[in-house]
């Protein structure tokens, strides 16, 4: 019997995950991820899937994230008819993530027909009762615990330490007459990260198909992550600007909020006023606070002595109300806001920074990746001029970007978990999750550290795993 996979999103790139693997006769589906950039390519992309999902019998789902989890309810739409399988969290944050993207894409479409109507082509991909659809098939699981996928395969999911109830997926199955494990690494998280625990060790695997986002990058150590914050804070409220923080509402910023809950702690920072102003971050917190089963020891302490909550603390607002939030850009004093989305493609994000990249007393602070083609990395490069909903302004905020906070391995952090695997059974790293530049560094750097072959996975091409 033979096995492969193909990567019809994330190959060469860093959105839009979704990794084919053809056991025999049986087809699994690992993510269905969102491609984000240049509206015209997403929405052919994302809306023609470039498969038959009737033929897939089952997927599993390795995170939450919208590059991920995002084109599920198109799958179904399509004919897909099995389980997602996926943890108890991730299944929380994909229904959060999705019922507000089918939100934010129908408001963005009745905008679109409203001002500019001879551009009104990009439907809705999906609707709230699609999500709702999609939910109905999905199998949460925790990790550990072995499952059955068609084929006669065995699944386990092992925490990877990237968001709350991120997994890497590993796969055991017979092919060519011996027995095969293949794991998918979807994407993988940090050491000495606040809230979440290191990615743990899985067992020794054939083929590994792993991320690469930062395969060309090192984060600064997570231990000066409140210093630098704080030094930001300082600096800007010292100008008396605003702090513009585009962060995900998942993860990121419950991160952020920590790390100004311990400065405030330490009496390092001004006390001033703090907004998150993101619906899907006040619920994404929520979520947060039922789910200790993915945390580290350190914020399962954190939740004792904050009383049960280190997400909350005085001088720290919750937006949800639209008004409120319009009411935040009329604010002439100094303040932080955190808004999503962490690219700045979509969301409340867009009218915080129409309104305030033209202020040299303003800052700007970047603290995860940016794609290609959005308006984050047109930021991120400090362009003179950035475009926002379809308008140019002068950028002349201070953009401050911190590697720190990256949820996302590192090169250095990449090598290190590929060689705790066992170098005489591991026949080929499969590299993915990644612009050109950043895996093809990897891969020098694996080869280097003695993995025995390693591939830059190519859009739609046939790869063994058997």
């Amino acid at each position: 019997m033979d096995a492969t996979f193909q990567s019809y999103g994330a190959a060469r790139e860093v959105t839009g995950s979704k990794h084919l693997v053809k056991i025999g006769s049986k087809q699994l589906l690992l993510d269905c991820g969102m491609f984000q950039g240049k509206r015209a390519e997403a929405d052919a992309k994302n809306r023609q899937l470039p498969f038959a999902p009737a033929a897939i019998e089952a997927m599993v789902l390795s995170h939450g994230h919208f590059d991920h989890s995002g084109n599920a309810p198109t799958l179904i739409k399509n004919g897909y008819g099995g389980n997602i399988y996926t943890t108890s969290a991730t299944r929380d944050i994909a229904n959060l993530i999705l019922l507000d993207s089918a939100h934010l894409m129908a408001k963005d479409y009745e905008w679109l027909c409203r001002k500019r109507p001879g551009q009104c082509a990009f439907e809705p991909l999906f609707n709230e009762r699609d999500v709702i659809h999609t939910m109905e098939h999905v199998v949460t699981l925790g990790f550990h615990r072995a499952f059955k996928l068609p084929g006669d395969v065995e699944c386990t999911l092992y925490n990877s330490g990237h968001i709350l109830g991120s997994a890497v997926t590993v796969m055991t199955y017979e092919a060519g007459g011996r027995e095969v494990k293949t794991a998918f690494t979807g994407d993988l998280g940090r050491e000495g990260m606040p809230i979440l625990p290191a990615p743990e060790a899985i067992p020794a695997v054939d083929y590994l198909i792993c991320e690469g986002t930062y395969g060309n990058r090192l984060h600064d150590p997570i231990a000066d992550a409140q210093r630098q914050l704080g030094e930001v804070v300082n600096d800007t409220i010292r100008k008396g600007g605003k702090l513009i923080i585009p962060a995900f509402a998942v993860g990121r910023t419950q991160e952020l909020i920590f790390f100004l809950h311990l400065l405030k702690d330490a009496g390092t920072t001004p006390d001033v006023d703090i907004y998150v102003d993101s619906p899907m971050a006040v619920n994404a917190t929520s979520i947060f606070r039922v789910h200790p089963e993915c945390y580290g020891d350190d914020i399962r302490q954190a939740f004792v002595d904050h009383h049960e909550n280190p997400f909350g603390f005085e001088k720290l607002h919750y937006v949800t109300d639209v008004n409120e939030s319009k009411r935040l850009n009329e604010r002439k004093e100094p303040c932080i806001i955190i808004s999503s989305s962490g690219m700045c493609e979509g969301g409340r994000i867009l009218h915080h920074l129409k309104n305030n990249v033209g202020d040299p007393k303003n800052t700007i602070l970047v603290v995860g990746f940016m794609a290609e083609n959005t308006l984050g990395r047109a930021i991120a490069d400090r362009r003179r001029e950035v475009r926002i909903f379809g308008e140019s302004y002068p950028l002349r905020a201070r953009v401050k970007i911190l590697n720190t906070f990256s949820g996302h391995a590192d090169s250095r952090d990449l090598v290190k978990y590929v060689r705790r695997l066992d170098p005489g059974r591991l026949r080929c790293v499969y590299l993915v999750h990644g612009e050109t530049d950043a895996l093809t560094n990897l891969r020098s750097l694996l080869l280097e550290a003695g993995v025995r072959q390693v591939e830059v996975v190519d859009y739609g091409r046939d790869y063994p795993l058997a």
